[in-house]
């Protein structure tokens, strides 16, 4: 059974950094794709950042470009977001997810296994 594990978020000033890391758990990846998701209060889900697993692809929301970098330890099976610069609009839960299509622009519906997130708060 896979399992996404997500972690550390916490509360942070404006300007400030936060690193989330997902662990997956269950089986090895070696294909797919690794989403990172963020809903706020009264909001949808927006697709943050996305990743592949076998090549690094990666996939931006405007509102984090320059600002936000994911990654990913294949060999840990895990998939990081460095967060810099953090505003207080990026105040949101944040989820991990994984899909087994192999493009980063796969639809929020097209991902299979969710974490169940991290709470990230930003301090004005």
């Amino acid at each position: 059974q896979e399992q996404l594990v997500e972690s550390g978020g916490g509360l942070v000033q404006a300007g400030g950094s936060l690193r989330l890391s997902c662990a997956a758990s269950g089986r090895t990846f070696s294909s797919g794709v690794m989403g990172w998701f963020r809903q706020a209060p009264g909001k949808e889900r927006e697709l943050v950042a996305a990743i592949t697993w076998s090549g690094g692809r990666t996939r931006y929301a405007d509102f984090v470009k320059g600002r936000f970098t994911i990654s990913r330890d294949n060999a840990k099976n895990t998939v990081y977001l460095q967060m810099n610069r953090l505003k207080p609009d990026d105040t949101a839960v944040y989820s991990c997810a994984r899909t087994s299509r192999g493009t980063v622009y796969v639809s929020i519906e097209g991902y299979d296994y969710w974490g169940q997130g991290t709470q990230v708060t930003v301090s004005s």
